[in-house]
């Protein structure tokens, strides 16, 4: 076996990407191998006759993405370095799962921190999903994404405003969210799919979502919009259909990963990670400082518990920093060892016995 296929079933072991077979139990149960991607004019148009989301702002709660989707969308955020790069995403909903098939880029201009589609980049959207009706792909635009190089999968305050317009005039519509850095630190696609509430709703208190490192410049942004929407459970799948175009995409995704070292390729985001956790134990040992010189027997139980939760998140936030260095070293080496030929490693010296 080829290393290359080697490196792609790893990938899809990694994420977790289900080939779906006819007969297939599980999530896939109710449809048959290629199924998936036949699109139902009929169906669609009931779905939106119905429009179920309006009764429930919970309605939608799974998405499935093709690999080939997105092994696409990880290329073109990966592609965009530190900038911000931006997406659509076509397939179809069926109950309250949407079914991302296939995604193309937009052609937009992105800063480190946010991505803005202009009217080009909107008449660019409908040119390519006429063009595709033509050629026989009928699937809609049922959402967008974005990527947000090294601060985690979530929602800022622009993104909850765009999402919102387009709930509004798009429906059904998503939001999805990739850390292209991560993704190279980790071997596995950070990604979160979203939708926000309507304006004016209050959701009810939900669970703590899993945990993910934020920068401390980006935390007032996470916090203060962390309420006006909600994430969606994703899994992956593959079939017979876009196996063959996986395996030609994935040979250029695998020449370039293999080419490139996450050692240097990541060092100005580990860098910045350092710097972060730096200003996170200032932040820290300040809180700890006042509270010291109010009376450490007079700080309140509420305010203990913060600051034990905040050192907790830093110790968290250090470990993953670490774990990904350590997966990233071990990575090279493989390499190292795997392409660069060393004759002598396989002819070692016999060493004479010790004269006693």
């Amino acid at each position: 076996m080829s290393g290359t296929s080697t490196a792609q079933q790893r990938w899809e072991l990694e994420n977790n990407i289900v080939e779906v077979q006819g007969g297939t139990s599980g999530i896939f149960s109710a449809l048959e191998s290629d199924s998936i991607f036949k699109y139902d004019q009929v169906q669609q148009s009931a779905i939106q006759a119905q429009r179920p989301w309006t009764k429930d702002p919970h309605y939608f709660k799974h998405v499935r993405i093709s690999a080939l989707a997105l092994l696409k969308m990880a290329m073109h955020c990966r592609s965009g370095g530190n900038i911000e790069v931006m997406g659509m995403m076509q397939g179809k909903t069926v109950e309250d799962t949407f079914f991302v098939l296939d995604t193309f880029p937009l052609p937009v201009e992105g800063t480190e921190t946010r991505v803005n589609a202009q009217a080009e980049a909107y008449e660019y959207m409908v040119e390519f999903v006429q063009t595709s009706k033509q050629v026989g792909r009928m699937e809609n635009v049922v959402g967008w994404y974005h990527s947000h190089p090294g601060y985690g999968c979530w929602m800022s305050g622009i993104d909850c405003s765009t999402q919102m317009l387009n709930q509004q005039y798009q429906e059904p519509f998503l939001a999805i969210v990739i850390d292209p850095i991560r993704t190279v630190a980790a071997g596995k696609v950070e990604i979160g799919a979203f939708r926000t509430y309507p304006e004016g709703y209050k959701p009810p208190d939900e669970p703590a979502s899993e945990y993910q490192t934020i920068p401390l410049n980006k935390i007032e942004d996470f916090g203060v919009h962390a309420k006006q929407y909600y994430s969606l459970d994703i899994s992956y799948f593959k079939s017979s259909y876009d196996s063959s175009l996986l395996a030609l995409l994935w040979h250029k995704y695998w020449v370039n990963t293999l080419s490139s070292s996450p050692l240097i390729g990541n060092r100005e985001f580990v860098a910045g990670q350092i710097s972060d956790l730096a200003d996170k134990l200032e932040q820290a040992e300040a809180s700890l400082a006042y509270a010291g010189r109010g009376g450490g027997f007079f700080v309140p139980a509420d305010r203990k518990r913060k600051e034990d939760s905040l050192l907790t998140k830093i110790t968290h936030d250090a470990s993953n920093t670490a774990t990904d260095q350590l997966k990233n070293i071990a990575s090279q080496v493989i390499k190292d060892l795997l392409f660069n030929y060393r004759p002598t490693l396989g002819h070692l010296p016999e060493v004479e016995p010790m004269q006693l």
